[in-house]
């Protein structure tokens, strides 16, 4: 767990409105097409009445499916966790419970000792440097509006920090002397984050910048113990492009050191040189490299890890600027280097034979210890810590599968489709063996993950286990717009330009249909996603009917103007910079709405929706339930009262789950 804020958690929404009945939306189309929507406004649990509750309600489900689920979700590792400042006590998350909630444990593998409880997720943040107290997020039923605590190493009740309705409260960093908390919130504006100072002592805030904007602590150096700090802030100006200022504490100065100029996509910490920044970016070439910059009038950058066809995916420096560790993502394989902080030569790190994703967790504060995530193909992910000065590897929490034979997991092949363009998409592919030497094709579901800045890699895989249990082939695509294979790749499908790409998701199915069929038979293709996969799903349903037999939606977008329109005012600019503006390109989000298309669809559809999703807001899944209930079309709309955008809850989780399951036995088995 890093100690300063990824910007990509930055998700939430600030407030709700009410759901407005269902007058119809028409806009003007090329080849008379129109896009049709029930209007709404707002997002959340607030935006339904109980009747659209109570019809929506998710239905049991069949024991023996529960069971099988739920064995599969009992095959879990724990969080890598934070270490104390004396290296004798782990503080880690885990979801055993049915929900996730921190516990304690008092050397390596001993018996751990729940910290938190209830049905709220909680998230560990970080520990003093005094290792006396735990600084803990708190979210409330999938709003993804957190609050901050604090909590004794020892245990205690919690103590509150901030937590406000309908306000996202983040945690950045703990003063040296362990008497401050630096955090950030959009309590002074719904479209912006204000910075933080917080007092433990006398329990006062101060606000230390409220400028317009999404801001957040990107980095802080070492203060020596003079009292005064020196920050880097980051501003995110869209969905990956960044600006980085010098924040000095004593005097409030905020100088301007990068990005300011034009839009670029730009991680950034301070250097070992704190005249310098380390800056991870693709400006220069296809694939993002690892850089030192220099502030000046030209603002140099000097590469500092290798020219190589594949992206360094993140990097961390640790807090006293020793060591720079950084992960190589090799076609959704990840890998992990190390390098001295000042001569920037390479150190070695731990090798792990069959491993297919290696990556780091925490570094203490004194850079002595850093925890270490080791996925294989057929194990969930195993957790170390490794001891720097000793160059011992310690395993402190050992991951489960209970009443499972480990070695019936099945591993992916990474392979690739032809896009109509003839570009190869890759995609992981997960074959059941019940389906080798079978007389007839198994079905298949095909499987896009979200973001769409994301990407499905290798290392075990729950959800495809359970496929390939239930007799599937299960695969999972990185269409353009994915992240892992560049910069062109990434931004192929940024706003308009989606338009070019969109085709990528039928092209699978077309593929699939041609090349895995047996005895001239071709296999009933499924298609589902979560976020931006549920999108890809009502695509592949609507435009591209006939592509899918069966689809699986959960919390997808329906409409990209109602999408934008209603979602939260801080994440508006910044998805805007990835679909588009409403305003400007607003023929193309017509063309690139499901919405539009409801007329063509063929096949069964299942949508499955969090009535508290801060991103796409519940109303996505209503409007187009009541137009396919309209036009008499067999569909299905679940929605969860208590979450939010996918379900954490793990009695939700099995529903969510064994409905999407279900709903692919019945219409794509023979």
């Amino acid at each position: 767990m890093s100690r300063i804020l990824s910007i990509a958690l930055i998700t939430a929404i600030t407030s709700f409105t009410s759901f407005v009945g269902v007058a119809v939306m028409f806009a003007a189309m090329p080849n008379n097409q129109s896009n049709q929507a029930i209007a709404y406004e707002g997002l959340g649990r607030e935006s339904l009445d109980a009747a659209t509750l109570e019809k929506y309600a998710p239905p049991s489900l069949d024991a023996q499916a529960t069971k099988q689920i739920e064995s599969i979700l009992d095959v879990r590792s724990p969080g890598l966790g934070l270490l104390s400042p004396d290296g004798e006590t782990m503080f880690f998350s885990w979801s055993i419970t049915g929900t996730r909630q921190i516990w304690r444990i008092d050397g390596p593998q001993s018996f751990p000792v729940q910290m938190t409880g209830g049905q709220d997720s909680t998230a560990l943040r970080g520990i003093s440097p005094d290792g006396k107290f735990l600084v803990l997020s708190r979210d409330r039923q999938g709003q993804e509006n957190p609050g901050l605590y604090l909590q004794s190493t020892n245990g205690s009740p919690l103590e509150v920090i901030q937590h406000d309705d309908g306000v996202r409260t983040s945690f950045a960093f703990i003063s040296d002397d362990s008497r401050s908390i630096y955090y950030m919130a959009n309590d002074v504006d719904p479209a912006s984050f204000a910075i933080y100072r917080y007092d433990i002592a006398t329990k006062q805030k101060e606000l230390l910048l409220s400028e317009p904007g999404v801001w957040y602590i990107a980095d802080v150096l070492p203060d020596g113990n003079t009292g005064s700090k020196t920050f880097l802030f980051g501003k995110a100006t869209g969905s990956l492009s960044r600006e980085y200022y010098r924040y000095d504490e004593a005097s409030g100065k905020l100088t301007p050191l990068l990005g300011q100029e034009q839009p670029e996509e730009f991680v950034a910490q301070f250097s070992a040189n704190p005249d310098e920044l380390l800056v991870l970016t693709p400006k220069f070439d296809q694939f993002r490299r690892l850089y030192r910059y220099t502030n000046g009038d030209d603002g140099e950058f000097t590469p500092i890890t290798p020219e190589l066809p594949m992206d360094v995916s993140s990097f961390e420096i640790d807090y006293l600027r020793q060591r720079i560790i950084y992960t190589v993502n090799d076609r959704g394989y990840l890998k992990l280097q190390a390098l001295d902080a000042k001569t920037f030569e390479p150190i070695a790190l731990p090798e792990f034979a069959n491993a297919d994703l290696i990556y780091a967790g925490s570094t203490t504060r004194n850079g002595r210890y850093i925890s270490l995530g080791v996925s294989t193909a057929t194990a969930p992910r195993t957790s170390y810590v490794y001891d720097w000065q000793t160059q011992n590897l310690t395993q402190w929490v050992l991951p489960s599968v209970p009443e499972l034979d480990q070695s019936k997991f099945v591993g992916a092949t990474l392979e690739s489709y032809p896009a109509q363009d003839g570009t190869e998409i890759p995609m992981f592919v997960w074959r059941s063996p019940q389906c080798q030497n079978a007389s007839e094709p198994c079905p298949v579901v095909v499987h896009f993950h979200g973001g769409p800045e994301a990407q499905s890699t290798a290392g075990f895989n729950r959800l495809a286990q359970l496929f390939v249990q239930a007799g599937f082939i299960y695969v999972e695509p990185n269409v353009r717009g994915s992240d892992g294979y560049g910069k062109a790749w990434l931004s192929a499908d940024d706003g308009p330009k989606r338009l070019a790409v969109i085709s990528d998701i039928a092209d699978a199915s077309t593929y699939i249909r041609t090349n895995w069929q047996v005895n001239d038979m071709e296999p009933k293709v499924g298609i589902m996603g979560w976020s931006y996969g549920g999108y890809s799903t009502l695509m592949g349903m609507t435009k591209f009917a006939g592509s899918y037999d069966a689809g699986v939606a959960l919390v997808g977008m329906s409409n990209l103007i109602t999408f934008l329109e209603n979602t939260a005012e801080f994440r508006r600019p910044l998805r805007i910079s990835e679909y588009g503006d409403p305003e400007r390109d607003r023929q193309a989000l017509i063309q690139l709405s499901p919405i539009t298309y409801i007329d063509q669809i063929q096949d069964p559809l299942l949508i499955i929706q969090g009535a508290n999703d801060p991103r796409v807001p519940v109303g996505e899944a209503v409007q187009i339930q009541r137009a396919l209930e309209e036009r008499e079309i067999p569909s299905q709309l679940i929605i969860f009262a208590d979450e939010g955008h996918g379900s954490a809850k793990r009695s939700n989780q099995v529903l969510e789950i064994g409905h999407t399951i279900d709903f692919f036995v019945e219409h794509l088995n023979p």
